[in-house]
């Protein structure tokens, strides 16, 4: 039985000026393709608190993160030694409040805002398209982000 990983992601999201939900997406530093800021679990850490560092190292944002994830997805992480491990990955949706101009990643990484219906068409991994396309239409309705906007006075 292969081993599986737990991973833990933040899915930074803002709200333009027509009240469209955007959200913000980093390029990975082995292929280039565009993912969600995301790592292991840190010891001693709260699961979003690990993602919360994952986005500020990796993407340069900075803001309030859920407490509760939103979702999960699968996807085969390639490990430096070349085996493949399949992965889930518990996804911390976040408001950003600060892109910071320089950050951990910067030389490695492109970072860009997407609506989620663009940042679905941009992943390989099927449920995390689906889970960003739940947010197209109705982001304000998934109780964790309603919590997250209570919390912040959004």
């Amino acid at each position: 039985m292969p081993e599986l990983g737990e991973q833990i992601a933040a899915l930074p999201m803002r709200w333009d000026d027509k009240g469209q939900v955007k959200v913000l997406m980093v390029t990975s530093r082995d292929t280039g393709r565009w993912v969600m800021p995301k790592g292991w679990e840190m010891d001693g850490k709260k699961p979003w608190r690990a993602a919360e560092i994952e986005a500020l190292e990796e993407a340069g944002a900075k803001g309030h993160i859920a407490h509760e994830a939103i979702g999960t997805y699968r996807y085969p992480k390639i490990m430096d030694d070349g085996r493949i491990v399949p992965c889930v990955v518990r996804v911390y949706p976040m408001i950003v409040e600060t892109l910071m101009r320089d950050w951990k990643e910067r030389g490695e990484r492109k970072r860009k805002w997407f609506s989620p219906k663009a940042a679905a068409k941009r992943v390989d991994e099927q449920d995390l398209a689906e889970l960003l396309l739940t947010l197209q239409k109705k982001s304000h309705k998934e109780p964790v982000i309603r919590a997250l906007l209570e919390q912040t006075g959004s």
